[in-house]
Parts: C-alpha cells; sequence; structure tokens
C-alpha cells in the first residue's frame, strides 16, 4: 500500500526519536518554554505534566512545526527540523493530536481519518483501504458513516487518534486525549494508547492531567512549572519529589497513593 514505518534514521540504527535541545519560546514578552532539553528513545512513552499554564501544549506546538522557536534546536529521528513548517513535520513521521478535536463538519468519521491518510498517498483507493484498517484497529468501524459531530466525547477522542495514526507515524504526540471522560472512558482510552504503542509499535509522549493513566502507561515522566522543567524520571520517583508535589501534585495525592508509590 505504499505505507513504511522506516526512515533512513531507523536503518542506520539511531535510537533517539526526538532531541529537544534548549528550547525557549517568547510570546511577546512572556516565556512559555524556558530552555527545556530532553531526549525521547524510539519505542518510549512518556508523560508530560504539569500545572495549566506550564507551557506543555506550547512545547508540543514547538515541536510539531505550529510555532516557531525563539532558541533552540529539535532533532527527530536524526533529521533536524526545528525550522520546518508544521506539514513538513507530519511528512517525517511525526503526528499529534489537539486538546479540542476540530473535525471536518461535512465529512464522516472513515473520511475525517481518510485525511490523515493522504499525508501518506494520493490514492483515494488507498486512503480509504488504511482508514478502513484503523477504523477497525481501533474498534470504531460501526461509527464509519457518522459525522464526528455527532458522537460522544469518547468516541471523538478515539476519532482523533485513529486520524492521526493514518499518517503512519513513528512518533505520536497525544495532548490531553484522557479530557473529560469517565472512570470507564479512561480505562478504554488507555488501552488504546498501550496497543498503539506496544503492538503498532509507535511511540508516543503524552500531556495528560488523569494521573492514574499517566502513572501506569509511562515508562518516564517529565515535569513543567512556568515554562521550566523542574523533575524528570521513572513515575514513582518523579511523583514523590518535593519540588513536583508543591508545584503540581500536592500532598494529598501522594497520601492517597502511598502504597503505590513505594
Amino acid at each position: 500500500m505504499g505505507y513504511s514505518g522506516k526512515d533512513k534514521a531507523e536503518e542506520k540504527g539511531l535510537m533517539a526519536m526526538l532531541e529537544v535541545h534548549n528550547v525557549t519560546k517568547d510570546f511577546d514578552g512572556l516565556r512559555a518554554n524556558d530552555d527545556i532539553s530532553f531526549t525521547l528513545e524510539k519505542d518510549e512513552l512518556v508523560g508530560l505534566i504539569g500545572p495549566n499554564g506550564a507551557g506543555k501544549t506550547t512545547l508540543f506546538n514547538c515541536i510539531s512545526g505550529l510555532h516557531p522557536l525563539t532558541s533552540g534546536r529539535i532533532i527527530f529521528a536524526g533529521e533536524e527540523i526545528t525550522h520546518l513548517k508544521a506539514y513538513e513535520v507530519a511528512r517525517l513521521g511525526l503526528a499529534r493530536t489537539f486538546q479540542v478535536y476540530v473535525a471536518s463538519g461535512d465529512l464522516t468519521v472513515k473520511e475525517n481519518v481518510m485525511v490523515g491518510c493522504f499525508m501518506r498517498t494520493r490514492s483515494r483507493a488507498l486512503a480509504k483501504e488504511r482508514a478502513g484498517e484503523i477504523l477497525t484497529d481501533l474498534k470504531l468501524t460501526d461509527l464509519s458513516n457518522y459525522l464526528v459531530s455527532e458522537l460522544p466525547v469518547s468516541a471523538q477522542k478515539r476519532v482523533t487518534m485513529a486520524t492521526a495514526l493514518g499518517s503512519d507515524p513513528k512518533l505520536l504526540l497525544l495532548d490531553e486525549v484522557a479530557a473529560g471522560l469517565n472512570p470507564s472512558e479512561i480505562d478504554e482510552i488507555m488501552a488504546i494508547i498501550k496497543h498503539v504503542h506496544d503492538d503498532l509499535g509507535v511511540t508516543v509522549m503524552l500531556i495528560e492531567h488523569v494521573m492514574e493513566l499517566v502513572m501506569k502507561v509511562s515508562d518516564r515522566v517529565i515535569v513543567l512549572d512556568y515554562g521550566q522543567k523542574i523533575a524528570e524520571g521513572e513515575p514513582t520517583t518523579v511523583a514523590r519529589d518535593p519540588l513536583v508535589i508543591k508545584a503540581y501534585l500536592g500532598e494529598r495525592y501522594v497520601t492517597e497513593h502511598a502504597e503505590e508509590l513505594e
């Protein structure tokens, strides 16, 4: 079908999927990201957490090419993408979702997923076939002919992930895909994230306030506060960090999850 998850960097055996070097982003004097650096290895699943306004979505926007950097460098799969446009970054295999999913009003679920597939093929037949495969994989086949605007929030969250997967990404950035969901829906989206990572082999980085999800799926967690990285490490280690407790989690979270953090 013309879909391939490999690129030159992978063929050379390079392990780093994403390198963020000293990224700074200013908006008219307001510093949203301040000298942030980290590396995301191939096949990792990394959580990005922090209070509202910490600069998490801004960082995703910088990585995905929506915002030009004030300073710093970004390397994706061995290739510098610092000055690339969003569509150029996407073509290299970096896909992302957004906090608010604005679907095309006149398109069905399947047609929305096909939009993602057109990143990899110009053939409508191939895009339709690939979209069908993704919808089956994410258990959305029964909703194929519905307009996304007609669906409940939980289904819309799955559709936005399906659309992103249509571009056959090597790295998927998920921005609060569990927001607004009830506990059973959170379990469902958690299973899908693990499936995308574990079974489909996609490297994942996610912004999330649902700590139960972050703690259960993440290999590593990065914490931002006031635009700066204040902690990075394994979930249980980060959750016990005094700076993280003060800035974001609070003592109540640590007390309620004491056994899990042992």
